[in-house]
């Protein structure tokens, strides 16, 4: 006989080959790549993804907006390194069930049979005894015993010095090892599916399709055909805007630089779009009635689209994604935040533009939202925001009652309520520099009896909106408060309003202190009204008295100088809106209505400096006309997930709970019956293994089972 040999690097390929197929294919390479795929998924979450770069910018500086765009920490589940890694995983795992699977699958139909004797007694679970049946006769039995408790058999004969011996070979428990592979094959198919309902065809396209990302203005109709996906994109998620009674067949996909537009195969045409409210005005549904035009056959198809509940058409899914404008007209009342502007009207879009003009500075004024529906929280609460504790109406009841049962309980009552229609625009200067405002079209009483207009502003869409709440007068209008302003920008009117004050507050038995009082009372005035400087700078409203205060006074004093500082100011600012009122012909302020119109007053005239702007826009009409915006979206991953899904769960579930045991009976002869020797092996060591030998030994040799 000839006996040919190999040598490895012709059986088995380079050393280096194998090297690298074994790193490839090891756990250690496989749970690497998932610890970065996990870390870069946390980073994808917290961090929002495929926002502009600017928004980055003004989040968190220059310096890390360039490094999370460097980084491709902005669009992390499209970056080519998180690609690599998932094609890495992909790879590792289906070497790792090539490598595997076939011994598994060989291990499935092995009964391991041949096992000797002298091992069964090497076994942890181990028993002998004896049969009064001959071991032919004794193997036929076990086995159909074995068979009908879930068992796989294979009997075999066997010649030994005493005779024909019988080893009986059964196992269970074999979906074991069939789980390790569903669960393996699960990683591969999440990861194929994500693959392919993420960005890859979108970046394959760009790079081997000549595509490009639009960063430019304009019409959708006006964009060139490179920057345009065909119908046949086999993988996309876009957004589709569309207004009532119009219709759209070009989807957006959203990039960290530009857009992409993707033609759909239909054209979706929104009828109405619907918004249901609680008693509280908390939205409760939001759903589209949309008609669906086929661009090939014309056919027309009716649906509803919800949130959760998708329509689909053509393998494209479509979901209500969110609501905008759609072009609602408004009007506008131009109020003036000083003297020196007049008041107009302007009408506009919602989305468009129109120019202004502040003497010789040119502004534009862009209308950029419409909010029908406003819910906020108008409770006081407890504690420092609120109104405190009345000792007098402690309930420990109901106290621990708010505070046990479900974890969404809260100690704090909410007040929900609709405040009314909002407007949002834009102030931009000739620089192109833009401040954002927010305006509320009605006043909002927050519950002190006094309501307040609430006029928003902030420098970058990052920031939240800061507020002035200047109050409304007996009329419910801002031209109080305006008027006030306006005379306190007046010398005249601060003088007169002086003397006023200074005659009716004095006795007058002691004339000589008239004029003491007129001079705080106008030095009190020009502090708060900017006209002053104070330690060398102008500082306008409270914050000019305090400065002044810590400047002048001494620490000792400055508690009772500002209590008679604060006073002056109160009466004088009386006098001067009673001194605007009769200049502008109006009506004196009701006497009910005095003290809390002039505190919030106060409040509003000191921070009306930081509201940067020579006029607010106040909402006096609008038209709305609302929009969809919708996602659709081809997955032809979708059912390739929801399958590895599916194998993940089957697949664990077998891995954890279903044990793999292996089972040896070998019948020796002995006299004229059998000498039987019982082993057991398991996957897993537990007491359930215990347990189940006790009662299989006790089954096939006869004997009681050991009570716990």
């Amino acid at each position: 006989m000839t006996t040919v040999a190999s040598s490895p690097e012709t059986g088995r390929g380079s050393p280096r080959g194998q090297a690298v197929i074994e790193l490839l294919s090891s756990m250690r390479f496989a749970i690497s790549l998932l610890t970065i795929i996990c870390i870069a998924s946390v980073i994808g979450t917290v961090l929002k993804q495929n926002e502009p770069s600017v928004n980055y910018v003004n989040q968190f500086g220059p310096f890390w907006a360039e490094l999370f765009t460097t980084l491709k920490l902005n669009t992390v589940y499209s970056a080519w390194w998180f690609l690599l890694i998932l094609a890495f995983l992909v790879l590792s795992t289906s070497l790792c069930i090539a490598r595997n699977a076939p011994k598994i699958l060989v291990d499935l139909k092995n009964y391991k049979e041949n096992i000797r004797e002298q091992s069964l007694k090497a076994f942890h679970h181990k028993a002998e005894g004896p049969l009064n049946e001959r071991p032919e006769a004794a193997a036929q039995r076990l086995g159909a015993l074995l068979a009908t408790g879930g068992w796989k058999v294979k009997l075999q004969e066997r010649d030994t010095a005493a005779g024909k011996g019988w080893m009986l070979a059964a196992k269970a428990g074999a979906v074991n090892k069939i789980g390790y592979i569903a669960a393996h094959s699960a990683i591969v198919l999440v990861c194929v599916g994500g693959l392919l309902d993420g960005d890859l065809m979108v970046r394959a396209q760009m790079w081997f399709g000549g595509k490009e990302i639009y960063n430019g203005g304009g019409l959708i109709v006006d964009v060139p055909e490179k920057h345009r996906l065909s119908e046949r994109n086999p993988a996309f998620r876009a957004n589709l805007l569309v207004a009532e009674d119009t219709a759209s067949g070009t989807a957006i996909l959203n990039q960290s630089n530009g857009i992409l537009l993707q033609e759909l195969p239909f054209v979706i045409e929104l009828k109405k779009f619907i918004v249901e409210y609680y008693s509280t005005g908390m939205p409760k549904l939001f759903a589209s009635d949309i008609v669906i035009h086929d661009k090939a056959t014309g056919e027309k198809k009716e649906a509803r689209v919800e949130v959760n509940h998708p329509a689909s058409f053509k393998g494209i899914n479509i979901y209500q994604s969110s609501f905008d404008d759609g072009g609602s007209s408004v009007k506008l009342q131009a109020v003036p935040m000083s003297a020196a502007t007049r008041s107009f009207e302007v009408e506009g879009t919602i989305g468009g533009s129109t120019d202004l003009t502040n003497g010789s500075e040119k502004m534009s004024l862009e209308f950029t939202g419409l909010r029908v529906i406003n819910v906020e929280n108008l409770s006081g609460g407890e504690g420092p925001k609120g109104t405190g504790v009345d000792v007098r109406k402690v309930d420990l009841r109901s106290s621990l009652e708010a505070r046990m049962g479900a974890g969404n309980k809260t100690t704090q009552t909410q007040t929900l309520r609709n405040v009314g229609p909002s407007v949002s625009y834009k102030l931009r200067d000739a620089a192109g520099q833009a401040r954002e405002y927010n305006n509320y079209m009605l006043p909002v009483d927050a519950g002190d009896g006094v309501p307040v207009f609430l006029l928003g502003m902030r420098e970058t869409p990052s920031e939240p909106y800061r507020y002035l709440r200047p109050p409304a007068d007996e009329n419910g209008e801002l031209t109080g408060f305006i008027r006030l302003r306006a005379a306190l920008e007046t010398p005249a009117l601060r003088e007169r309003a002086v003397q006023r004050y200074a005659r009716k507050s004095v006795d007058s038995k002691r004339p000589e202190l008239t004029q003491q009082l007129a001079d705080s009372a106008q030095r009190a005035l020009g502090l708060f009204a900017g006209q002053e400087k104070v330690q060398g700078k102008k500082v306008a409203g409270l914050q000019a008295l305090a400065d002044f205060l810590e400047a002048n006074v001494p620490e000792a004093e400055r508690a009772r100088a500002s209590e008679m500082f604060v006073r002056i100011l109160n009466g004088s600012l009386l006098e001067l809106d009673t001194v605007a009122r009769e200049q502008a012909a109006a009506k004196p302020l009701p006497e009910d209505n005095i003290q809390g119109f002039m505190s919030q007053a106060v409040l509003a005239l000191s921070d009306a400096p930081f509201y940067s702007a020579p006029m607010t826009f106040l909402l006096k009409d609008f038209k709305q006309v609302q929009a969809s915006v919708f996602q659709v979206a081809r997955a032809p991953g979708q059912s390739i997930v929801y399958l590895g899904c599916a194998l993940l769960i089957l697949g664990i579930f077998a891995m954890l709970y279903v044990r793999d045991r292996r089972l040896w009976v070998w019948l020796s002869p002995l006299g004229e019956g059998a000498q039987a020797t019982v082993a057991l092996s398991s996957n897993r060591k537990t007491m359930d293994v215990d347990r189940e030998f006790e009662q299989l030994t006790a089954r096939l040799l006869g004997r009681s089972e050991k009570t716990p």
